[in-house]
This record gives C-alpha cells, structure tokens and sequence, in this order.
C-alpha cells in the first residue's frame, strides 16, 4: 500500500513535534507501506519570513518572495530526514526541482501542471520514506513558484494522484473536519465523512482545514482524503464522493474575515460594462466571489463585489484606471459566513432560517449569494463569532 501522508507547520514547529511526525510515519512503514511525506515549513515560520521581506521592501517582487518562501519547506524536509535517519530509518528529502513539480508561471500563486515521479518511485523501490516540500513548484523559467497559503494540501493530494496512491492523509491540529470552527463555535462537533463538494465550498468560504484547490484535485482523481490530527491517534474526518451516514441538512458553517467589499457607482447602464469590469480584475488574477448588480436608473448602474482583503486596494486601482463612474467605496471591516450542505438542494427555507438566526442577533446583511449547497452573507466583521454560534445554533448542529 502506498500512502500519502501530509502534515502542516504546527505538526513539525519544533524539535519534539518533529520526532513525533517521525516515529508516525515510521510506524505506518514498518507496516510493509510506501510512505510519501509531505512538509509545511515550520511553525510561523513562513510568517516570519514575510516580516524578514517587509523590512528590506514593502512592496517586493513576487518571484522575489516565492523564492524566499522556499527556504521554510525545505528546511522541514532536511530536519526530518535527519530525524528518521536518527532513528534507523532511510528516508530522503527532496525538493520541487528535484521531484520535478511543473507549474503554470503565476508567482504566488501558481497551479500544478504535472509532476514527474520518477525519482519518487525509484526512492521508494529502495525502501526509503520519502519526503517533499509542499506549497512549491518549478515554472517553464526554472524559478520557483508557490502555490498560494495551504497549498501544501494542494501538493500532497497531487502527489496521491500521480502516483495512485491508495490514500492521502492531511494531519492538522484539529481532529477532523467539524461542523464549525471549535476555537470560535464551542458546540462545534466532527464529522465522520464529508462530500467532495461539501468540503470544497467549506475549504472556499473560510474553513481552514484543507485548501480548496486539494479538494478539487482530489475529487478529479477520486483520491481519497482523511483529515486527521497530528497530536493523537483519533480517527478523522473522511472526505469522499458520496456519505450516506449523515443526512444533515446543513453539513458546517465556515467563516472568511479575510474579505472586502468594493462598491462602484455610477457606472453607465449598458452592454459590455460588467465585462470589460470584471476580465481587467481577471487578467490580474484577482478572483471575485460575491457579485451585486443594481437596477439601472437614469442611464447607470451600481456593482458590487467581494474578494480578498490584499486584493482590494489593487482591484481599486484598475477600476479607476479603465472604468468610468461616480464613485468607488473599499471596505475591508466585512466578513463572509456561510452554511454549507448537500441536503439544502432539497429543502426549501434553509435561507430564510439562517437570516432568522441573523436577525434574532442583530446582525444586518450586507450582501447574498446562495448555490444548491451554500448559502453566503455578507456582514460586519466585529460580528463573526456571533453570527456563527447563532447559525449553527439554529440549525442544531452541535453535541
């Protein structure tokens, strides 16, 4: 059996937690398993790197910070290499270059394209743990790219893909997935399974378990995903095509501070405006999520949207380069909340039941958006927590 097991920078922040990544991987290889290990860097460790960036250049080159990025992964790597070799096992660590993970040329945020897994293959035909950097990948100009915060969830699951692994395990610092954050929500409970497409829209709309984009690999190549944690031996969350074991209308509730709202009015009320809006913010890579278009009333119209808090001042300035309007609003004190679950696509009212929680809260809606199985609003963001325990309050979704 080949498994995939990928651990996050909590699991390896110091030396103690190292040696226990060790003895856990080592303790599936002594099973007869190929084991393929995966790395974040250490800790806060990428954060500190930023800091480090921040002092000599506010403002640096991406390919600049991808290439700093890098170093955190790659000390993990090294670090635990050393310490299954301590403890009588073979492994070896290897990095993006040297496995070879070819990706699109987009620093910061660049998406697999393929991996070469020779080498992967050969290291395991000799019976050595073998252990990647995760979050980076090599670009047709031989640079370095990352593939964005948590992509090495990403990494790890594209490696199960490419190698027909028979499993892929992400170890955080929870148990599993659960029906809420539990550091924010204290009745939030785990789930025992969890659809692909459940989780990809919790993983999108702010549950910082798995990275979306894993998710959607994994749903792709039919890899299976167990979230688990890294401090016990508790059975995870499993992340699949189909559950049948819990039929709960709402499967979590997710919550995004990470968001800004930019509001342009005045723009003229005619064809091509939304295009010519939206595609500029796209070739800059700027993804929106929530969109709000008003009525047009004396020849204009109003568009609202939501993306990311670092994109928003970037996204204000190409509207105000290519559009024309009477004013622009940016504003970064919002956050998203959504509810998420399969069994809404069959429920009538699950809306309106959330907004009931909302309101018996005080908690004005700023923006909506709904699919089959999510429902996200917009509000104000000293109101998260409360809006969370009040959503999963009245769904009922705790102990």
């Amino acid at each position: 059996m080949l498994v995939v097991k990928k651990f996050g920078g909590t699991s390896v922040a110091n030396k103690e937690r190292i040696y226990n990544v060790a003895n856990r991987c080592i303790e599936e290889y002594k099973k007869g398993n190929d084991v393929v290990v995966v790395l974040s860097a250490m800790g806060k460790y990428t954060d500190e790197l930023i800091d480090m960036a921040k002092d000599i250049n506010e403002n640096p080159p991406k390919r600049e910070m991808d290439m700093l990025y890098t170093i955190g992964e790659q000390m993990s790597v090294a670090l635990m290499a050393m310490a299954m070799n301590k403890l009588g096992v073979p492994a070896i660590s290897l990095n993006a270059f040297q496995v070879a993970m070819h990706t699109t040329s987009v620093y910061g945020n660049a998406r697999l394209k393929r991996i070469d897994v020779d080498r992967v293959k050969n290291e395991l035909e000799q019976r050595k743990i073998v252990i990647i950097t995760g979050f980076q990948g090599v670009n047709k100009y031989d640079d370095y790219t990352t593939l964005g915060r948590g992509g090495s969830d990403t990494t790890a699951v594209a490696l199960a893909a490419a190698l027909h692994a028979d499993k892929c395990e992400i170890y955080t610092d929870v148990d599993g997935v659960y029906t809420a954050d539990p550091r924010k929500v204290k009745t939030a409970r785990k789930l025992d399974t969890v659809t692909y497409d459940e989780m990809l829209e919790l993983a999108t709309l702010g549950a910082g378990v798995l990275h979306n984009r894993s998710v959607e690999l994994a749903k792709k190549f039919g890899v299976q995903l167990v979230v688990r944690s890294s401090l016990n031996n508790n059975e995870g969350t499993v992340v699949k095509e189909d559950t049948k074991m819990e039929k709960m209308i709402v499967s979590g509730v997710a919550a995004d501070p990470d968001a800004a709202r930019v509001a342009v009015v005045g723009l003229k009320d005619e064809p091509g405006v939304a295009f010519k809006l939206f595609n500029a913010l796209a070739k800059k890579n700027i993804n929106v999520d929530m969109i709000l278009q008003s009525v047009g009333r004396h020849g204009t119209k109003d568009i609202s949207f939501t993306c990311s808090d670092e994109d928003a001042d970037e996204a204000e300035k190409i509207i105000g380069e290519i559009m024309q309007f009477e004013s622009i609003d940016v504003n970064k004190d919002v956050a998203k909340v959504s509810i998420v679950g399969a069994g809404m696509q069959t429920n009538a009212g699950v809306a309106a039941k959330m907004f009931e929680a909302l309101y018996d809260e005080n908690i004005n809606i700023r923006m909506i958006s709904t699919s089959e199985i999510r429902v996200t609003v917009l509000i104000d963001v000293k109101n998260v927590e409360r809006a969370m325990n009040a959503v999963h309050d009245k769904f009922e979704l705790g102990e």
